[in-house]
């Protein structure tokens, strides 16, 4: 039950102010409100917040305030999309933003590389030519029947290699059948044995890659080296892939487009311009524009607002790339500190593994750095749509507040990303009960350190400068000629809600 509130004085005949515009979608005068936002039984503002105009906006609890009509402005609390900003400022922003993309361009023309470097086979590591392949058949057998020494070992079984080495000896290994399915040997099968230690067992009926070396005798020519995961992998990337489409709709589909382009580009422009011999920076600084451009306006439209998200991004991908470039100097951090590394330096001696550290630092930092910068533009923008009066300083404060716990939840979630990635190496540290410090100082750890605090710095950074210029594009803006503020705010919303009434002149 409703009860209507009656105003405090009676109030006044409006008179034809400069602000009285049709289809603004403001009440005039002192009409009563109940508590649920209706005039006289009727909805008449989005989302069923009475608007009742009077020298504020009528608030979400439908109260209708009153020191005079016709001079106030309504607002509606509609949750579009963003209303566009003037012609002016769309060009300011043009001004700025299309240089940079045609330099993108020239710089994808210029450094494309049309596909890797060819190179002979080394047969190490991942530089292996590999076949797909199925266990036909696993047999159990003595392990001392088919190992070497065919002697029991009398070592210190305390230690790893001598536990390992009784295990060997005296345990039951596995001898696999394996049949190679692809390539110039399909159908060739060949015999893997299986030590009982090994933390990679097979069964029958398990597909596996297997190496290929044709260099050795012709028994030893293939080798068991990994399981075949494809299938897996594929079930479980559609069902990310349903999820996104399902909850995010459009803009979940975006998303996938825009993820599938970013791949693209890396496996097809980033990776073969760097083993092409190009600057890694250079490479990555252009690959992430790319990717940056392509992703935040496929997903977020073409607008001012996923312009000042780009420019958020831009500035603090610069921040990134100067610090990483400074520190990793400063603490001689090389880049090559594992096989893999290693394997790529021997391969082509010519590339720059510090500046490829440096590369991964930028990619790395990127998508993380797309959320908060477009977090922060759509909370700006929301913030002035509640309030158009609000001036750019207060919508900086209020954008900020929002920052901090943004700042607070990516911080933790870069450093818990890492860490767990090097969960591992962290793990043989404190095995060796090294100190802080010495595990720090180790090149391995400290290229961790680097990636980390370089990416929260910017991340941290991008907060304010995003804020700023959201604040800023906002508040700058300038509405079309006869156009006021408060006419804007009131026929965005009647556009909207589709509810807002033509007052007769």
């Amino acid at each position: 039950m409703t009860t209507p509130q009656h105003p405090s004085f009676p109030p006044r005949r409006p008179g034809r102010g400069p602000h009285a515009e049709e289809g603004d979608g403001r009440a005039v005068g002192h009409v009563p409100v109940d508590a649920h936002g209706t005039r006289n039984g009727r909805h008449e503002a989005d989302h069923g917040h009475g608007a009742a105009s009077g020298h504020g906006a009528g608030d979400s609890h439908g109260v209708g305030g009153g020191h005079g009509a016709g001079g106030g402005h309504g607002h509606s609390h509609g949750h579009g999309p963003a209303a566009p900003v003037s012609r002016h400022l769309r060009k300011v922003i043009a001004a700025i933003l299309i240089p940079f993309a045609a330099a993108v361009v020239v710089g994808l023309a210029v450094l494309w590389p049309g596909g890797a470097p060819p190179h002979e086979r080394t047969g190490v590591g991942f530089d292996r030519q590999t076949q797909q392949a199925t266990v036909t058949k696993v047999v159990e057998l003595s392990c001392q029947s088919v190992n070497a020494s065919g002697g029991t070992p009398t070592g210190d079984t305390s230690t790893v290699e001598g536990s390992s080495a009784v295990q060997q000896a005296e345990g039951e290994c596995k001898r696999a059948t394996v049949r190679v399915d692809t390539g110039d040997d399909k159908g060739r099968t060949f015999d893997e044995i299986v030590q009982p230690d090994q933390s990679r067992q097979l069964h029958e009926g398990q597909k596996v890659v297997v190496a290929y070396e044709p260099s050795a005798p012709k028994d030893l020519q293939y080798s068991v080296t990994d399981i075949n995961r494809r299938l897996p992998l594929a079930l479980l990337a559609g069902i990310f892939a349903l999820a996104v489409v399902v909850v995010g709709r459009l803009r979940g589909l975006m998303a996938l487009v825009s993820l599938a382009i970013s791949f693209l580009l890396l496996n097809f422009f980033i990776l073969p311009a760097i083993l092409q011999g190009s600057n890694p920076l250079v490479v990555a600084v252009i690959g992430s524009s790319a990717i940056m451009l392509i992703a935040l306006y496929l997903c977020h439209g073409l607008s001012a607002r996923t312009s000042v998200a780009v420019l958020g991004t831009l500035i603090s991908l610069l921040l990134i790339g100067v610090l990483g470039s400074l520190f990793i100097g400063w603490a001689a951090l090389t880049g090559n500190t594992d096989d893999n590394t290693g394997l790529i330096h021997g391969l082509y001696p010519s590339i720059d593994m510090s500046g490829l550290l440096l590369a991964g630092v930028i990619i790395g930092s990127l998508g993380v750095l797309d959320d908060v910068t477009v977090t922060q533009t759509s909370a700006v923008w929301e913030l002035h749509e509640a309030n158009p009066t609000m001036g750019w300083r207060g919508l900086y404060r209020a954008g900020i507040r929002i920052g901090r716990d943004h700042i607070a939840s990516v911080v933790n979630t870069l450093v818990l990303a890492y860490a767990g990635a090097a969960l591992p190496l962290l793990l043989l540290f404190s095995i060796a009960q090294s100190g802080v410090g010495t595990v720090a100082n180790s090149e391995l750890v400290a290229e961790e350190i680097v990636r980390t605090l370089v990416g929260s710095i910017g991340l941290v950074a991008s907060v304010p400068v995003t804020t700023a210029l959201a604040a800023l594009v906002v508040s700058a803006d300038r509405p079309a000629q006869g156009q006021g503020t408060a006419a804007s705010a009131g026929a965005g919303a009647s556009a909207r809600g589709g509810r807002g009434r033509r007052r007769k002149r």
